[in-house]
């Protein structure tokens, strides 16, 4: 395959409340994980995607992998584990969500660098990673030296997608956090994750602080305010270009947001990141050189292609990414 789109890191299990009387009675079981969400969107949208991560062999891993496969996902890199899956319950309780998390030794946080095949890396021309898969076990580490290794020859794409309440270790996790911002070619953050990395900052600032460790773009989603583009300003970056603000060497992109009907924002980061990947992927932006030379035009269709993924994700419930025909239909009719 000439451009696979690989992501990397977890994948769980969601359960999801069953109400009766404001009360939890059951849940509803729904495959999740932010890279793996990512993956569904970029295959929805019809990129040659793959999904790389350790799964457990148990009746959870079994639905995951089924999941994946019904999507029309490549798991060749897809490594089996006795180790049990992920699980997240999600309740209510006097009104208010009640999270509870199994995943200790799970079989996702159990990946080495040691298990990655050699395909892993002659194929693979975008890497998205991100999430809890940073937080526990061996997988940060095989992530960082898989990246590591990728760098130069691929596109990395980073999207911390933080989950705050799983954080236990607040330095080490941002020492993690920073090595992948210096490795990472491409940083989508939400404002609620850079208001917990950077609190009390100006959103920009912070962006361009992150700009600084080493991207070559940094995307801050920011809801009905739409999204915020970051990079350099080199000449590509300046020319002709409309609703652009330069500074300091810093060109400064907004794209204003669509208007929807929204029912969930589940799941809308992750389609974001999909339609991100894959419209840098139909520009043929597979490495960080065409990244650079990317004109202002064709990065805000970029990031409005991206938009309106996550838009069309938002008027619909769970994470449920739209297809290529339906983000179409939906720009056009914009």
């Amino acid at each position: 395959m000439s451009h696979l789109l690989n992501c990397m890191g977890e994948m769980l299990i969601d359960f999801l409340p069953i109400e009766e009387h404001e009360a939890t009675v059951g849940f509803h079981m729904h495959a999740g994980g932010s890279p793996m969400n990512v993956a569904v969107g970029l295959a929805r949208l019809e990129q040659p995607t793959a999904f790389t991560g350790k799964i457990s062999t148990d009746f959870f891993g079994r639905y995951l992998r089924n999941h994946i496969e019904r999507e029309g996902i490549d798991t060749r890199f897809l490594i089996d584990s006795l180790a049990l899956s992920t699980l997240a319950f999600v309740a209510s309780e006097d009104g208010e969500p009640a999270y509870s998390f199994y995943g200790e030794g799970a079989a996702d946080t159990l990946l080495t660098l040691d298990e990655l095949p050699k395909p892993f890396f002659t194929d693979t021309r975008i890497l998205h990673v991100g999430s809890i898969s940073l937080l526990r076990g061996s997988t940060p580490v095989a992530i960082l030296s898989a990246i590591e290794q990728l760098k130069g020859q691929a596109l990395i794409s980073l999207d911390p997608n933080i989950r705050a309440g799983l954080v236990r270790d607040e330095d080490g996790y941002r020492a993690v956090l920073d090595q992948c911002f210096a490795l990472a070619d491409v940083v989508k953050m939400s404002q609620v994750d850079l208001e917990w990395f950077a609190p009390g900052r100006p959103l920009e600032e912070v962006a361009t602080q992150i700009l600084s460790r080493g991207p070559g773009l940094v995307v801050v989603t920011q809801g009905g305010n739409g999204a915020l583009a970051v990079r350099m300003a080199t000449r590509a970056a300046i020319h002709d270009a409309a609703d652009l603000d330069v500074s300091k060497g810093v060109a400064y992109l907004h794209v204003p947001a669509f208007e929807v009907d929204v029912v969930d924002t589940v799941g809308a980061g992750d389609a974001f990141s999909a339609g991100l990947l894959a419209g840098l992927a139909e520009h043929d932006v597979t490495s960080r050189a065409p990244l650079a030379h990317l004109s202002p035009e064709d990065l805000e269709a970029v990031v409005r292609f991206a938009g309106a993924t996550s838009a069309l994700t938002c008027t619909r419930a769970g994470a449920n990414p739209p297809t290529r025909a339906e983000v179409e239909q939906f720009l056009y009719a914009s």
